[in-house]
């Protein structure tokens, strides 16, 4: 009996690996297996034990999305102490071909494979098809990318938009920017939009309110908002909320995003219609002269399941080879 699974697509995140096994010319992983990375010494010992439960397999080729910029073989994530080998990991396991992209990369890549169920519209009217498109989402950390149509079909963008500075906007902001400046010498929208930052960000509200703050994750700190029995969570995800307006609004202007604003990521799903009846929208659209212009563009959050893995398993397309390292047998 031949094998049924030929192609292996990975999706490592800051706190979680993702691995699924797709069948030849498929995009849709169909089985698929997530780890805690904090529970294993690197990539190879999770892949070991993947494959090695895995439905009758013979991979051929491998594409991996990163949490970190892609520039060399040697890949070490921005938020993880992982760092592994390209070539190293292809030979181990005996790839023909191993392809490794950022992880908002394969983010963008999987956007024209979403179905219309997939996603969850915030305002906006309707998307030009022949527009960039915008994408950014908030987990450990927080990525961007984008797609921009050519006369081959759309293209992603690889930035790391995440780390652009952001500005206080009043007396408050500045004094919690201000702690984050003191400490790190640089306050980026990554610092607040993401899981670490919501942490940090609602302990420094405490501290600047003359309190003890209470030893929360980011998804206490979002029940305590809903349930509105916190203040300084409250004020925490308000301004996250907000400030995720700004940033995205932000991008849209700077791609010219008419084709629309794409959220994925693990805590803006999560928030459901907290989120959606936020400042979000409000924020996005002030721009001066051009909110009018803001006001036109949809926004959709992504409630797909798994879509960077098969944004992954879409850049091993030969479309795509400038994109990433590719390492070969």
């Amino acid at each position: 009996m031949s094998a049924v699974y030929t192609t292996l697509a990975i999706d490592i995140g800051g706190t979680n690996i993702r691995l699924g096994l797709l069948e030849t010319d498929s995009l849709r992983p169909s089985y698929i297996k997530t780890f805690k990375i904090n529970e294993f010494l690197g990539l190879a010992e999770v892949v070991e034990l993947f494959l090695s439960s895995a439905p009758l397999h013979q991979i051929k080729q491998a594409a991996i999305d990163v949490a970190t910029p892609v520039t060399q073989d040697t890949i070490k994530l921005t938020n993880h102490a992982w760092t592994f080998s390209i070539r190293e990991i292809r030979a181990r396991f005996g790839f023909e071909r191993l392809k490794v992209i950022n992880d908002f990369t394969a983010m963008a890549l999987s956007i024209p494979l979403l179905d219309a169920n997939e996603l969850k519209q915030v305002g906006g009217g309707v998307a030009d098809p022949d527009g960039a498109i915008a994408l950014l989402g908030a987990g450990t950390g927080l990525g961007v990318s984008g797609l921009i149509r050519s006369a081959a079909g759309w293209y992603p963008l690889s930035g790391e938009g995440g780390h652009v500075t952001l500005g206080a906007r009043n007396p408050r902001e500045l004094a919690v920017f201000a702690a984050f400046w003191e400490k790190y010498g640089h306050m980026s929208a990554e610092r607040l939009l993401s899981g670490t930052g919501l942490e940090e960000f609602y302990q420094v509200i405490c501290r600047l309110d003359g309190k003890v703050p209470d030893s929360l994750q980011p998804a206490d700190i979002s029940a305590r908002a809903i349930a509105k029995v916190c203040p300084a969570c409250m004020e925490t995800m308000n301004l996250f909320c907000e400030w995720f307006g700004i940033v995205a609004g932000n991008l849209t202007l700077s791609l010219g995003a008419t084709g629309g604003v794409y959220i994925g990521g693990g805590i803006v799903p999560n928030l459901g219609d907290y989120f959606i009846h936020s400042s979000f929208r409000a924020a996005f659209e002030t721009k001066g002269r051009f909110t009018g212009f803001m006001q036109k563009v949809p926004v959709y959050i992504i409630e797909a399941d798994n879509p960077a893995l098969r944004g992954a398993a879409a850049s091993l397309n030969q479309r795509f080879d400038k994109i990433g390292i590719s390492c070969t047998a």
